[in-house]
């Protein structure tokens, strides 16, 4: 998927309502997990995100600032992230405990 022609997302635009369910695209541009919530807004939030698992079984929630993914809408305005962390690098962060 070609991320240059997608809009990042206002930093006001950082909140659950925006960003629940969004996929997260690994460098290799793979779908690495999901957004589940997000904790706080803006620049300071906390990102939960699924990983692993197949078709959201199984998957594990892990924790990320928000600076660690770059927000944006397609063509479509579907909002999703990308990151420079690999699958492997997420799935071996701490589980996030709710």
């Amino acid at each position: 998927m070609d991320h240059s022609k997608h809009t990042p997302l206002r930093p006001d635009e950082l909140a659950s309502p925006t960003v629940d369910g969004a996929n997260v695209y690994g460098p290799d541009d793979s779908h690495i997990g999901d957004v589940s919530h997000f904790h706080g807004a803006g620049q300071n939030a906390q990102v939960v995100v699924d990983v692993g698992g197949f078709l959201g079984l199984g998957a594990r929630p892990v924790a990320l600032n928000v600076s660690s993914l770059n927000f944006m809408r397609d063509e479509n305005g579907k909002v999703h992230a990308t990151t420079a962390m690999t699958k492997d690098e997420l799935e071996n962060l701490p589980e996030h405990e709710h």
